[in-house]
């Protein structure tokens, strides 16, 4: 049975807006610490204040690369993703070059993968982002297989920034392609507890969501009272 506890194990806090105020994200790392979120995802600007502000919880500072298009140089990728780790982030999500894989220069997608996992190695998880929404089944099995042979972490569906975020058949696949030894992040449209299990049920091992809260059942008048 999975409980709302575990769901909450395995949920990345996020806040991603481009109006998010340093006060927002303060914010969502009280919350965090207080029920039991695998981690905060923020903006990169904020990594050194969520990180001081999860200082001596369990809580992980995630922070997301190359965001939300995928298309920056992967020099440029591999240098937000070390600054980020020493700001604190330990885990990085990173968008690939979706265009790059629509044109089939897999060289190209999986060395701006390697540019990042290099950067992280040994100090921080790395999640690819694929956003599922504008991929077809084969393109979406080829990322997942150039993420996981470039030694990254997890693969994830979505940035929550294009057309539409996970789906429950692109977790299936996506857990399919990179078998056990990979995370699968399902992000994006994730909204209630059902919403969850059913990405859980379909292979994902961390959800991404700023509906973190509804999703375990914590109301606007709850003072405290997770579940």
């Amino acid at each position: 049975m999975i409980t709302r506890e575990y769901v909450a194990s395995i949920i990345d806090h996020t806040i991603l807006k481009p109006e998010t105020t340093p006060e927002d994200v303060k914010k969502i790392c009280r919350e965090a610490k207080e029920y039991g979120f695998a981690s905060v995802c923020i903006n990169p600007c904020y990594v050194k204040l969520a990180s001081e502000e999860l200082k001596g919880s369990k809580v992980k500072t995630c922070t997301v690369i190359g965001f939300p298009l995928g298309a920056s140089p992967s020099e440029v990728k591999a240098f937000e993703a070390r600054k980020a780790i020493e700001d604190g982030a330990k885990e990085v999500d990173m968008v690939i070059n979706i265009g790059m894989l629509k044109a089939r220069e897999y060289d190209y997608v999986k060395k701006d993968i390697e540019a990042v996992v290099e950067a992280a190695k040994d100090k921080a998880l790395v999640k690819v982002i694929i956003e599922t929404c504008l991929l077809t089944d084969e393109e979406k099995v080829m990322a997942c297989r150039l993420s996981k042979e470039a030694g990254a972490d997890f693969v994830k569906t979505s940035t929550g920034f294009s057309k539409w975020g996970a789906k429950v058949e692109d977790v299936k696949l996506m857990r399919e392609t990179v078998g056990s030894e990979m995370g699968v992040k399902a992000s994006g449209g994730v909204h209630s507890f059902e919403d969850a299990v059913n990405m859980i049920e379909a292979g994902a091992t961390r959800i991404g969501a700023s509906s973190s809260l509804k999703i375990i059942g914590v109301s606007a008048s709850s003072e405290g009272k997770a579940y």
